[in-house]
């Protein structure tokens, strides 16, 4: 048993009278056939085989666009392609339908992967922390995909979100009549989540009279609707998450230090985007490609210029934030096809100094002698114009554009730069 690469239709053709453990298809493929159109037919021959593909220095959207698809894996180094052969065939399987949830291979991220890989077929309680925005639901939607539980449901409940009178009776049900309003029973969170996941977001805001209760349902794996005596056996896996300090609010009694216990079974640490900001571009072709696609527009793209400033920024509300700021993009972009540094309206309270071109800095050697204002404004500006046009290959209105101003005053700099020479 084998992995089968597959590089031509000869190769592709072998699949008729054979079962290999896995498929490895190299791109570009010779033949007509597209990407997703190889992976429907191995699929269609061997449904659930694994199938990877390599590229050579591959783009970030395609490679969201076949692991949406189904594929097991992309690769866009030798090595990594070469390493996945033999772990293929020494596992006999190799599907991990969790990745489709998790968008960058950042180094950072590694850690948070590796634990995921660990711990989905665990049933252990796992606490997950971050800043906000960072994507604590995606890594429980993860989690719960490569968990056995997978095909049962994964419930989610914003702590925060729901008034404290309600939110026990939300948790945990309650029958008819139990209190004013109470019409009809319901069945609450925990047993819809019966022998799948339950995720409690925002758990560092559960108020302290229900912080017990759910201490109890940990400990004993069993609830009781509000109003009934009769106790439910629970099969559920439970995930938390938190933005806040759970330690801080401990000290300040608002949180129970045993169910902090019982809940940081296994932690895991999400970092903000600002440390994996090698995973922006997939991130933004990845928004991209979601976002025209709801608003059935052909997919845009970002300006290579325009990536090494998203990269450079500090992204206070990481990558919800993101996803936000390549919406409005795309949306007061009209119908180009292109989004410029312009397009993105960042926030000076997030710029960092990785965004700074270096070429661009001012001295500070420079400072101590003195500088003509007016020179050094000017050979910036000339600078800068000189690089936008070299960048959009002499286009004055992208360049206007990726400098943030009119093309009419575009070309007025231009004019006066010129007599200034």
């Amino acid at each position: 048993m084998e992995v089968l690469e597959i590089t031509d239709p000869q190769t592709l053709a072998y699949l008729a009278v054979t079962r290999p453990v896995g498929v490895l298809i190299r791109l570009p493929f010779a033949g007509e056939e597209r990407p997703e159109e190889l992976l429907s037919s191995v699929h269609g021959l061997h449904p659930g085989l694994p199938v990877a593909f390599f590229r050579e220095n591959g783009p970030a959207h395609e490679a969201i666009r076949l692991l949406r698809l189904g594929a097991a894996e992309y690769f866009d180094d030798a090595d990594s392609a070469a390493g996945w052969r033999p772990f293929v065939e020494k596992a006999g399987v190799f599907v991990e339908p969790w990745r489709a949830f998790l968008i960058g291979n950042s180094p950072v991220m590694q850690p948070v992967f590796d634990t995921i890989r660990l711990l989905g077929p665990r049933r252990s309680t796992v606490l997950i922390q971050g800043e906000t925005g960072t994507g604590k639901e995606m890594i429980a939607r993860a989690l719960h995909a490569a968990s056995t539980r997978a095909g049962m449901p994964i419930v989610t409940v914003n702590c925060s979100a729901l008034p404290d009178t309600l939110l026990e009776a939300e948790l945990f049900g309650h029958t008819r009549g139990a209190f004013t309003g109470a019409m009809q029973a319901r069945v609450g969170r925990f047993e819809q989540a019966q022998r799948g996941t339950i995720f409690l977001d925002e758990i560092g805001e559960l108020p302290f009279e229900i912080q017990a209760k759910l201490l109890r349902v940990l400990q004993e794996r069993e609830c009781q609707r509000l109003g009934s005596g009769e106790t439910v056996k629970l099969d559920v896996r439970v995930i938390a998450a938190t933005n806040a300090e759970l330690e801080h609010r401990i000290e300040h009694g608002k949180f129970r230090e045993d169910l902090y216990y019982r809940l940081n079974v296994v932690p895991i640490h999400i970092p903000p985007l600002r440390d994996r900001w090698q995973d922006i571009p997939a991130l933004a072709d990845h928004f991209l490609e979601k976002i025209c696609q709801a608003e059935s527009m052909p997919v845009k793209r970002v300006f290579p210029e325009t990536l090494e400033i998203l990269q450079g920024y500090h992204w206070p509300g990481n990558v919800r934030q993101l996803e936000n700021t390549v919406e409005r993009a795309v949306m007061l972009s009209g119908d180009r096809r292109t989004l410029f540094p312009a397009d993105f309206s960042l926030p000076r309270s997030g710029q960092s100094r990785r965004a700074v071109p270096a070429a661009l800095a001012v001295p500070e050697a420079g400072l101590a002698v003195g500088l003509d204002l007016q020179q050094t404004v000017q050979k910036l500006e000339r600078t800068l114009i000189d690089h936008a046009l070299r960048r959009t290959g002499g286009n004055k209105s992208h360049a206007a554009d990726m400098l943030g101003m009119k093309r009419t005053t575009l070309t007025a700099k231009m004019k006066v730069l010129e007599a200034t020479v």
